[in-house]
């Protein structure tokens, strides 16, 4: 084969086939592509610890509360026979001797099993009152005859002549279902299949969404209204200044959550400093103190004071890039200080305010640590309400639902975010 010599040694080129060749005879283009793919490898090995870490923080920890969720096949595995005998129970009026005899099996198994406590636990998510009627009837079923189960069961308790309790019980029959998510929403499913909403005392949920939605807006906007002049005053100063500032907003990081919580409990009680201010000032009497602590003008204050620096830091470094000759040739063209700050300023400023808004709401909505301790009763939010089913009720089932349900939220506030305004246009930095 004859070839041309380039400039290059390490080239040649094929006067019978036209392609660039390297000194091994294998074509330029192949070889690239080999070299192409060797450094995507290399660049893949190198991300691979990051991914492992986001799939086994992030991504197995979702899927491991949506499946929990929709996972009901406890109930279903602990009464076997109950839910076979059930199967053409139209749920009515109460069910034959043959659902009694069977539920009477399956349930005495359990009580000999000693897992009885976890069937009453998950049916009393359903009804309340099955754990007395259930605790009742392990320590008669003992004595349990032969035949007759119905009589029998019924004598144990009245409510066993309840036919709510047994649609509760195959209410559960499916091992997977929606029933978590509905009942956030404060609905069920009737036995004819129609979603109904739940009676009216037992309708909290819709309130809490609503609440921590409300919480989570004003929380925001307490903090653009306070940290915009915090940031433009932090961007104007000198340096030697505005960093000392800048220690100063960023301190709060440096000291403990639940002590600064604890701090505004402290100061915000009826007997602490800033009602002692507000009695010195003559603002209030003595005898008449505003109460600021357990409800939501304390989680207000503390959110607010404690979510500040989220929304400093995204405004100032926004700011910090504004340069100050493009107000003064505002007000060189006419303009007042005003005018030319809503006309100049405020509209450059936009990008920090998006992404501190964000930031702080997204922040807010999730909040836990801060309403618990100072909100009260009404200031409660859906966070306390998933805490309290993963560590009282142990309903982890109905909590990952509402997680699921308030990661869902957050997402779709971003994404209307990002169809109205544009994610292009935050800036962090």
């Amino acid at each position: 084969m004859r070839a041309v010599i380039f400039s290059r040694p390490f080239l040649f080129m094929s006067t019978e086939t036209k392609k660039i060749l390297t000194t091994d005879g294998i074509p330029l283009e192949e070889s690239l592509r080999k070299a192409e793919k060797k450094n995507k490898i290399k660049a893949f090995l190198l991300v691979c610890p990051l991914l492992l870490f986001l799939i086994i923080t992030y991504v197995f920890p979702i899927g491991e509360m949506l499946f929990r969720s929709i996972d009901d096949r406890m109930v279903t595995n602990m009464l076997p026979k109950t839910y076979k005998a059930m199967e053409n129970w139209d749920g009515k009026e109460l069910p034959e001797e043959e659902v009694f005899e069977a539920f009477f099996y399956d349930y005495k198994t359990l009580v000999e099993q000693k897992t009885f406590g976890k069937l009453a636990t998950q049916l009393n998510y359903e009804k309340n009152g099955f754990k007395s009627i259930l605790k009742k009837l392990k320590r008669k079923i003992k004595k349990f005859e032969d035949g007759n189960y119905k009589d029998q069961i019924m004598d144990v308790h009245k409510r066993w002549a309840n036919v709510e309790y047994w649609r509760a019980i195959k209410r559960r029959a499916p091992n997977f279902s929606n029933a978590k998510y509905l009942k956030g929403m404060d609905l069920l499913k009737d036995e004819s299949g129609n979603i109904t909403q739940v009676s009216e005392d037992r309708r909290i949920h819709r309130i809490l969404w609503l609440r921590t939605l409300e919480v989570a807006f004003f929380v925001t906007l307490f903090c653009f209204v306070m940290a915009y002049p915090i940031a433009h005053l932090l961007a104007t100063l000198p340096m030697k200044y505005s960093n000392l500032l800048m220690i100063c907003v960023l301190l709060p990081f440096w000291t403990s959550l639940l002590v600064r919580t604890a701090s505004w409990m402290i100061l915000l009680q009826q007997q602490g400093i800033v009602n002692d201010f507000f009695v010195w000032i003559g603002l209030v009497t003595d005898d008449n103190r505003p109460e600021m602590m357990y409800n939501k003008t304390g989680t207000y204050v503390a959110m607010t004071q404690i979510l500040l620096p989220f929304m400093v830091l995204p405004l100032y470094s926004v700011m910090k890039t504004i340069s100050p000759s493009l107000m003064r040739a505002g007000k060189s063209l006419g303009g007042t200080p005003f005018v030319a700050f809503w006309k100049i300023y405020f509209p450059l400023t936009i990008p920090g305010i998006g992404a501190g808004c964000l930031l702080v709401f997204i922040l807010a909505i999730g909040y836990y640590i801060t309403p618990a301790l100072v909100g009260g009763a009404s200031g409660t939010l859906i966070s306390n309400q998933i805490a309290f089913h993963m560590k009282s009720t142990l309903d982890w089932s109905f909590a990952s639902a509402m997680g699921l349900m308030l990661l869902i939220g957050v997402l779709a506030i971003y994404w209307v975010y990002n169809k109205l305004v544009g994610v292009d246009n935050i800036k962090l930095g």
